[in-house]
C-alpha cells in the first residue's frame, strides 16, 4: 500500500517530468495539418509561400505531384485536403461522377505555342502541314484546337505528335517537331536557350486565360467549412504576395523546382497566380467543358451545380 510520503514523492516526480517535456512537442501535437497538393510547376508555386501566411494553430504540408490527374485523384481519394490542377482534370473528374469541387482559382495563363527560332511559322495559320507537339486530353489541346478552328483549320491540317510537356522543348531542339503547345517553363526554356520563339500565347478565345483551379473533395466543404476558409485566405495572401514580388516568385521556383533562373525569369510574366473565381471564370469553364464534349474528351457535360462552389471565395472577397 502506498503511504502519503510515497504518494507525494511520486506526484512530484511526475510533475517534474511533465515540466521537462519539450514545448515544441506539445505545440506540434495541437496543430491542425492541412495537406495541400501542388504540381511541380511555377503555376503551383503559391503553396510554397503559404508558411508566411499560415495562422497559429495550423500547418500546411505541400505534397508535390507530377501531373494534374495525379493531383486531382489525390483530392478525390482524400490523400490531400486540397489541390491545384488544371480545369481539364477537374472537368474530367466531375464528368465521371467524382466528388471534386472547384472552390477557387489557382493560376491563369502559363501556356504558349512555340516554334523554332528560325522557323517560318509566325502565326497559328502557319501551323498548317507542320508537326506540332500536343499532349492529348490537356488544357492546351482544347485551346489550340479552338485557335485552329478560329483560323479555319482543324486537327486534320496539322500533324499532331504526342509528347509530354517536359519533353517538348527537347523535341523542338532536336527537330523532331516544328512547334509545340506547351506549359511553362518549357516556353521560357526555349526562349532562354535561343531554341524557340513564341508564336502566340493562346488566350484569345472565349476561354480566356483559364488554366488551373483550386479544388476540394465535396465532403470537406460540408464537414470542415472552417478549414476551407482558413486555406483559401492563406492561398489569397500567398498568391497576391507572389504576384506583387516577381523576384521572390522566381527565386522560389528556382529553389523548390530546381529550374533554370534565366528560363523562369522569362516564364514568370506568362503566369498569373490567382485565388478569385467568379462569373467570368464560371462562363469560361462552361465553354471549356463544351469544347471537351466536342472533342470527345468527355461524353457529357458535368453537373455544373455540384462542380463549382464559389461561396467561399465570395465570402472572402467581402472580408478583404
Amino acid at each position: 500500500m502506498m503511504n502519503r510520503r510515497k504518494f507525494l514523492a511520486t506526484t512530484a516526480a511526475g510533475a517534474a517530468a511533465a515540466a521537462l517535456m519539450p514545448m515544441p512537442f506539445v505545440r506540434a501535437q495541437s496543430e491542425t495539418v492541412i495537406k495541400m497538393g501542388a504540381l511541380k510547376l511555377i503555376h503551383s508555386i503559391a503553396p510554397h509561400f503559404y508558411d508566411q501566411f499560415t495562422p497559429a494553430g495550423y500547418k500546411v504540408e505541400v505534397i508535390p505531384f507530377e501531373s494534374p490527374t495525379e493531383g486531382k485523384n489525390a483530392v478525390v481519394t482524400k490523400s490531400v485536403d486540397f489541390g491545384m490542377f488544371g480545369i481539364a482534370a477537374a472537368t474530367l473528374g466531375a464528368a465521371a461522377g467524382e466528388p471534386i469541387v472547384v472552390i477557387g482559382g489557382a493560376c491563369n495563363k502559363g501556356m504558349g505555342v512555340v516554334a523554332g527560332k528560325d522557323s517560318p511559322i509566325a502565326s497559328i495559320a502557319d501551323l498548317k502541314g507542320m508537326r506540332v507537339a500536343i499532349w492529348p486530353g490537356s488544357t492546351q489541346e482544347v485551346f489550340i484546337l479552338e485557335r485552329l478552328r478560329m483560323e479555319g483549320l482543324s486537327i486534320a491540317d496539322i500533324t499532331p505528335v504526342r509528347i509530354s510537356f517536359s519533353e517538348m522543348h527537347l523535341a523542338l531542339a532536336r527537330g523532331d517537331v516544328d512547334a509545340y503547345v506547351g506549359a511553362e517553363p518549357a516556353p521560357g526554356i526555349s526562349l532562354a536557350t535561343g531554341v524557340g520563339k513564341i508564336v502566340e500565347y493562346p488566350y484569345g478565345t472565349a476561354m480566356g486565360a483559364l488554366n488551373m483551379i483550386f479544388g476540394a473533395h465535396r465532403d470537406t466543404l460540408s464537414e470542415r467549412p472552417e478549414l476551407v476558409e482558413v486555406i483559401l485566405d492563406i492561398h489569397r495572401q500567398a498568391s497576391e504576395y507572389a504576384m506583387a514580388n516577381p523576384e521572390a516568385m522566381v527565386a522560389m521556383a528556382v529553389a523548390k523546382l530546381g529550374q533554370d533562373r534565366a528560363a523562369i525569369e522569362l516564364s514568370a510574366p506568362n503566369v498569373e497566380l490567382t485565388w478569385k473565381f467568379g462569373e467570368t471564370e464560371l462562363t469560361q469553364s462552361r465553354t471549356y467543358a463544351e469544347h471537351m464534349v466536342e472533342l470527345n474528351q468527355i461524353q457529357a457535360l458535368p453537373d455544373f451545380e455540384t462542380l463549382f462552389d464559389t461561396s467561399f471565395v465570395q465570402s472572402l472577397e467581402q472580408k478583404v
